[in-house]
């Protein structure tokens, strides 16, 4: 067995797993939150690439504004998801619910292509594409870098479930029908969720479009 060929693969597929676990991450607060298995969340991924490339190339806006602006413009997409879409299937049987977040996945995934063309396209956020040596292993840098980056969110999001706004969405996870009794606005709640859920898939699609470019 070659061990360093091993190592290599290893280390590069932690990183990348981390970049998985992003977007993994707004699956399970949607899902903690409302109960709704969310298979929309890689095109939303997607999407949030295909937005950062649009104003960094065709909007000609400078890299470092097109990230932020792109990640509040998709938190909106993910409330007005909530809102127009998702929260129509209150009261109706999960399976529902499942099905029309797979429909939002198809549609996305057809449009997009066909509004922006279906050649991958190149998202440069600055990151270095050299290969980085360690020792005798050959890693990814970009990889790396995008994995790092992916793990401090994910830690920041765990300091985010401590805070006041954190607590009510495990609230609402636990029991909609008490936190309603308490005056928690249950319906706030899922719609946040659905916006973070959308800005993390966004993160994830920036990292990933650096690394992968945007298709």
């Amino acid at each position: 067995m070659d061990w360093i060929l091993l190592a290599e693969l290893s280390t590069n597929g932690v990183f990348v797993g981390l970049m998985y676990a992003l977007v993994s991450l707004g699956i399970v607060l949607i899902y903690k939150t409302s109960g709704t298995a969310n298979l929309a969340q890689g095109a939303i991924a997607m999407t949030g690439g295909y937005v950062t490339w649009a104003l960094a190339t065709l909007v000609g806006l400078p890299i470092w504004l097109a990230i932020p602006v792109a990640l509040v413009g998709m938190f909106g997409f993910g409330l007005l998801m909530e809102r127009i879409a998702l929260r129509r299937m209150i009261g109706q049987p999960v399976i529902m619910t499942i099905m029309l977040t797979l429909g939002v996945e198809i549609m996305l995934r057809g449009v997009l292509p066909g509004v922006f063309g279906a050649a991958v396209k190149r998202l440069d956020i600055g990151m270095p594409q050299q290969p980085l040596f360690v020792g005798e292993l050959l890693l990814n840098r970009s990889t790396m870098i995008g994995g790092s980056i992916s793990l401090l969110l994910i830690l920041l999001s765990l300091f985010f479930f401590n805070s006041r706004f954190g607590v009510v969405m495990r609230a609402v996870a636990d029991d909609q029908t008490a936190s309603w009794s308490v005056g928690i606005r249950v319906e706030r709640a899922i719609a946040v969720a659905w916006g973070l859920a959308a800005v993390s898939a966004t993160a994830a699609g920036v990292l990933w479009g650096s690394t992968q470019g945007v298709d």
